[in-house]
């Protein structure tokens, strides 16, 4: 269940309808975003067990995999959401780590040889190159159970929002309409040239895009959001997810190993069902910027600090990497 990758382009004019200059503060966001992934890492370290605790294979593998790097975006963005909507970051660090868990989860499953087969993942060498094959997929494995267990103990919250916040995460990971599901769909894709356009956003709503729209809706759950609110964060998170992969499968095209940290090309190799190759490169960058419209234009309906959630969106658009 592989995340996504392209070259940026710029958003001059009238391609950032809903987000002025004066509002696009892309230092800010990368800072506030540097912030919360050191408030996660922090968090992620004290709950995933030590290398000395056995068994220390599987211990190993699981910390190999979740701090070989990564920007953290899943978890930012509920943290982001969460403190729009006035949430506390200490009410939200736990639910962040869990998407955390379960991305990198899918992340190790993914690499394997019998779905992606990379060597590469964040600048390192996989973890089933690492540690074999036995053990990654067992550290995936606790990994998608610890990230239950950490929501189910989050003693910051009461119990009620922890059973929907612990629904939430397991929708979006599963099927028929999560990550899991997702994923099955890409592989029936590959080969296929008769892929139409709805089949593709299809496949990556729920392979990319349904783990990023929850965390978003987590974040705003838990700043107790009403259901208008929590509309209209979803709205814009699942636009951001069909972002992320669009420029994710640009990446894979345009961009190196060195500024991926993985290896590009393997969807062309593999193939992918993707965006480019529907589309082509020029007509999958305006489709990138419809969506990205299309995710500010939820924004404008919340009363609510939203510049720091445009500025995401914008800077998914010109990501590099």
């Amino acid at each position: 269940m592989k995340a996504s990758s392209e070259k940026s382009f710029a958003v001059t004019g009238d391609e950032t309808v809903n987000s002025s200059d004066a509002d696009f503060d892309a230092e800010g966001a990368r800072e506030t975003f540097a912030r919360y992934r050191r408030i996660v890492d922090e968090r992620l370290d004290s709950l995933i067990p030590s290398t000395t605790s056995e068994p220390v294979s599987i211990h190993g593998a699981m910390r190999w995999s979740v701090f070989a790097g990564g920007k953290r975006f899943r978890p930012a963005l509920l943290i982001a959401v969460g403190e729009a909507f006035g949430a506390r970051d200490e009410e939200m660090l736990a639910t962040a780590c869990a998407f955390e868990m379960i991305h990198t989860y899918s992340l190790i499953h993914d690499d394997l040889p019998a779905m992606d087969d990379d060597d590469l993942r964040r600048g390192v060498p996989t973890c089933h190159i690492k540690y074999g094959e036995a053990t990654a997929i067992l550290a995936g494995d606790a990994l998608q159970a610890l990230a239950f267990q950490t929501i189910a103990e989050d003693k910051a919250l009461g119990a009620e929002l922890r059973v929907a916040l612990t629904l939430e995460l397991a929708r979006a990971a599963g099927t028929p309409a999560g990550m899991v599901a997702g994923q099955s769909l890409d592989l029936a894709a590959e080969s296929r040239d008769d892929v139409s356009v709805d089949e593709l956003d299809l496949i990556h709503r729920h392979k990319t895009g349904a783990l990023i729209a929850a965390a978003a809706r987590s974040g705003a759950m838990i700043a107790g959001a009403n259901a208008r609110e929590l509309e209209c964060v979803t709205r814009y998170a699942r636009e951001l997810g069909l972002l992320f992969q669009i420029t994710d499968d640009l990446l894979d095209v345009t961009a190196t190993a060195a500024d991926l940290g993985k290896t590009p090309g393997k969807d062309a190799r593999s193939a992918k069902a993707t965006y480019p190759a529907l589309y082509g490169l020029d007509a999958a960058r305006e489709r990138a910027r419809a969506v990205y419209v299309e995710a500010c234009a939820a924004l404008d309906q919340l009363e609510k600090p939203t510049n720091l959630l445009r500025t995401v969106a914008r800077l998914i658009l010109e990501r590099r990497a």
